[in-house]
């Protein structure tokens, strides 16, 4: 264990923005922490929209990837709504395959273009989480790659057949990448009783998702979940209950 000197702070995260945008893998997530502080924004008053790369179509054992991917996307949409959120998009590359290079990045580079947002927000990135548990492939490399597009969606020679009359514009407007569930945080956001309520709300959404993983009620699940983590984290941030990132700044 730490001795409580050697704890680093965290440092609040940046509210000088009026748009967000959370790039993910896959349905839920987005809703495993970062709900919360999405709940503290949009209740300010600020947009978030999220870009699901996948839907989440192998994720459920016992359910036929076709018939998985519809359930997922609608329980995506119902736990966006439950925090405010209203503009939801699907890429529809292959779950649990998620190629990385170029034609990825691309299309991480359209999406951060048609939203123009100054926080972008992904997945952790990192081969663990926390330094215990390995992390799948789709997080490290959709993590990744949302870094990379982060500086792909302002270069005018990169991607440029998405440019032009009728097409998109440039966006060199991200001012800070923020990483959720990394094991590195810098960051955090705190999640009052409110957003905390919100968030367990967004995740019990995931109703398939859950029973296929606990016997737990949905909203039980979620709510353990989600005060656990914040409660983790609240050590670095002050005893305040909070969502931590690593932040990037551009």
């Amino acid at each position: 264990m730490p001795h409580p000197s050697d704890i680093v702070p965290l440092e609040p995260m940046p509210v000088d923005w009026r748009r967000a945008l959370a790039i993910v893998a896959h349905p839920d997530d987005v809703e495993y922490g970062t709900a919360g502080a999405v709940a503290e924004w949009t209740a300010a008053g600020k947009d978030v929209a999220y870009v699901l790369v996948t839907r989440g179509e192998a994720g459920i054992d016992g359910i036929d990837p076709a018939e998985s991917a519809r359930i997922r996307q609608g329980e995506q949409l119902a736990s966006a709504a439950a925090v405010g959120v209203r503009e939801v998009e699907f890429l529809d590359h292959q779950d649990g395959v998620v190629e990385e290079g170029p034609a990825l990045r691309a299309d991480l580079a359209a999406a951060i273009r048609r939203h123009r947002p100054e926080l972008l927000i992904t997945i952790n990135h990192r081969e663990t989480w926390g330094g215990r548990a390995w992390n799948t492939p789709d997080h490290r490399i959709v993590g990744r790659a949302v870094l990379d597009a982060a500086g792909d969606a302002g270069n005018r020679w990169i991607f440029r057949d998405q440019l032009g009359e009728g097409g998109l514009e440039t966006w060199g407007g991200v001012r800070w990448v923020a990483v959720a569930g990394s094991p590195e945080p810098t960051h955090a956001q705190a999640v009052g009783e409110a957003a905390l309520e919100r968030a367990v709300a967004s995740l019990a959404e995931h109703r398939a998702y859950i029973a296929a993983l606990s016997d737990l009620p949905p909203e039980e699940y979620a709510r353990d979940l989600h005060r656990q983590a914040a409660a983790v984290v609240a050590e670095r941030f002050g005893g305040v209950p909070c969502v931590g990132f690593e932040v990037f700044p551009r």
